[in-house]
Order: C-alpha cells, then structure tokens, then sequence
C-alpha cells in the first residue's frame, strides 16, 4: 500500500477486537510519515487488517503483549505414580501423552539415567532424573513414597519398554496401591508383544515366562512346566546365552517344536528368525547372535483322546474281572473317557 508525498501526515488505525469476557476494546496506532516517500506493506492475517508492517519496535511489543504465553511447565495431570512406557530402539516410537506426561512430571525415576537423559535430551524434556533400579530400590522406595504423599507427579521408565515387565516398577507400583496412591499407566511400546504380533505362531493364548531363573533346578523346573503347555511360550534371552537356552529348551520341548527369535525389535537390524528348535540348535552354534532377544515356541498340540469301541471296552472289562476285581470296583473304573455307573 502506497502513501502520498506529504510534509506531514498521521495515519491512524482503528481495530475492534472482540473477546467473549469484555466489549470490544479499540487499539490507536499512529505512525509518523516524513519525505521521502514512505512504503508500508500491508499483512493480512486470517482474512482480517490486523496491523501495518513496521519497524517500530513500540508498536511490535504493544501487540505482543496482548498474546499470554504459556506456561513454562504445565501440570494438568494429577498426583501420582505414572508407568510410562518408552521405545525399545526407535526413538520415534513414543506417544504424545507419554512426551507430556514426562514434561509434567516433577521426577522422572530412571533405570539408567545416562541412558534415558539421551531420550530426554532427544526431545528436550528437563524433568530432573533420579536414578531407580534393582540394585537400590529398596533405598528409593520410601522418599518416593514420601514425594507422591506430598502431591507430586512421578513418572517412571526403564530403559526400554514398559516399567514393571521384567524390569523396575513391580514392587513400587504395590506399595503405591497398597497405600492408596494412583498408579497410572502410559501405554508404549513393548519387546514382547511386538515379536508375538509378527511371529506368526498362536496370539490367542499365551504365557510370558521372562526370563528364566539362575538356579539350574528352578530353571529345568519352569522349562517343564512350558512344555506341557498349549498357548505360545514367550521367554526374554541374553544374547550370549542363547546356545544355551536352546540346547537346554531343546532337550525338553523337543528339536520338532517350532520357534521364532527376534532381534533386535525396532531397530534398524531388526530380524525374525523362524524354524524349529532342532534348525535354530545348528543355525546358532555357528552364528551367535547380537543384540536384545525375545524367544517364542508354539505350544503342545492338544492330545487328542480317542473314544474306545464296544469291543475294547469289552475285552478291558474282562481283563478287570479276570485279575479278581470286583463288579463294583469295575463300574469305578475310568475306561477312556468312559465312567461306567
């Protein structure tokens, strides 16, 4: 917008700028013009006059002043413990409520805090971290505690995944429950509901072993237990313990059962292996693996029960009578999937 030539001029803008709590308000700007030739350029903004360009900083600040900044750190949530899953390896994988949640936290409980200040750093997050893992959770439990009694909002993460899933956060999130303090969760990202989704074996059912015990008893003892069951076996398995763990699962499942290893979920080497345990035995030996592992074998077909004929139910009573047992003691007998009454 062009401006004449003048000695002198004033000209002045009158805006009526409209809010629901008060009557419109009108804003005066006056700029002085002097020779030479002066050139304001005009800037819409939404269809509606809202100013002149110009590079009066006076009238830059007036208007700045009517827009209220936001707060340097919101806290619209309330007090609580707050299991805030996080990624297993790409760091995209994390979700708005998550980012908020840890913004608005007063601490942010760590399983490593040089490894989740990365994260933090990654999307310029500056709650201050307290360190919180196996080694001294007894000794934070009860400042955490006193902290979430006085109102504050704690959020807690492990490395990678979800608190509380075979890392730290079981034992506060009973304490917290046990005296009536809300724990929340922030669902994410999780290792072993990833590799289930894409493994192609049973979904419908499914048991997470984790990882297996130290002792050799109680290891052998939960092996046995995985093997006779129907639904899909998900274990957690240190990479160079791997050979291991299969020669060992193998001797008790048997080289038939099919499995599936994942490696490294997320991540740019991401990598599902699939074959039986008897393939993955020969594949292994001579490749060991790197990087975090979830491992999962298809459960035991269901023995299927056949019903005995007339004639074998026949002969089978015979056989009882013949050995001395009695009539009554035969009809108590379970022949199959008879019961004779």
């Amino acid at each position: 917008m062009l401006i004449r030539e003048s000695p002198s001029m004033a000209v002045y803008l009158a805006r009526a700028l409209s809010y629901r709590s008060r009557p419109p308000s009108v804003f005066h700007l006056q700029t002085a013009l002097t020779s030479p030739l002066q050139s304001l350029p005009f800037c819409p903004k939404n269809g509606v006059v809202s100013s002149f360009c110009t590079s009066s900083r006076q009238a830059s600040d007036e208007f700045t002043d009517q827009i209220p900044e936001e707060p340097s750190k919101p806290r619209y949530l309330k007090p609580g413990l707050y299991l805030v899953g996080t990624p297993i390896g790409n760091l995209e994988d994390i979700t708005l409520r998550a980012l908020r949640t840890l913004r608005s936290a007063h601490v942010i409980l760590a399983e490593d805090t040089r490894h989740s200040g990365k994260l933090l750093q990654h999307y310029n997050i500056k709650t201050p971290l307290m360190s919180y893992h196996k080694f001294n959770e007894t000794q934070r439990e009860q400042i955490v505690l006193r902290r979430l009694k006085q109102g504050e909002i704690v959020a807690l993460i492990s490395d990678a995944g979800t608190p509380g899933i075979s890392d730290p956060g079981m034992v506060l999130a009973k304490l917290c429950v046990d005296e009536n303090i809300p724990v929340i969760p922030i669902p994410g990202p999780c290792a072993l509901i990833s590799a289930l989704s894409a493994s192609g074996l049973a979904t419908d059912e499914f048991t997470f072993v984790g990882f297996l015990p130290k002792h050799n008893g109680s290891r052998r003892k939960r092996l046995m237990i995985s093997a006779d069951e129907t639904s899909t076996q998900i274990f957690y398995v240190p990479p160079h313990k791997l050979s291991q763990f299969i020669e060992e699962i193998s001797s008790i499942f048997s080289d038939s059962r099919r499995c599936v290893i994942a490696r490294e979920l997320t991540k740019l080497h991401e990598e599902f292996w699939r074959g039986t345990l008897g393939e993955a035995k020969q594949t292994f030996s001579m490749r060991p693996p790197k990087g975090e592992l979830t491992i999962l074998i298809e459960g035991r077909e269901n023995r299927k029960v056949e019903s005995p004929s007339e004639v074998e139910l026949e002969n089978e009573l015979r056989d009882l009578i013949s050995s001395g047992q009695s009539i009554s003691m035969v009809k108590c007998f379970h022949i199959g999937e008879y019961i004779l009454t």
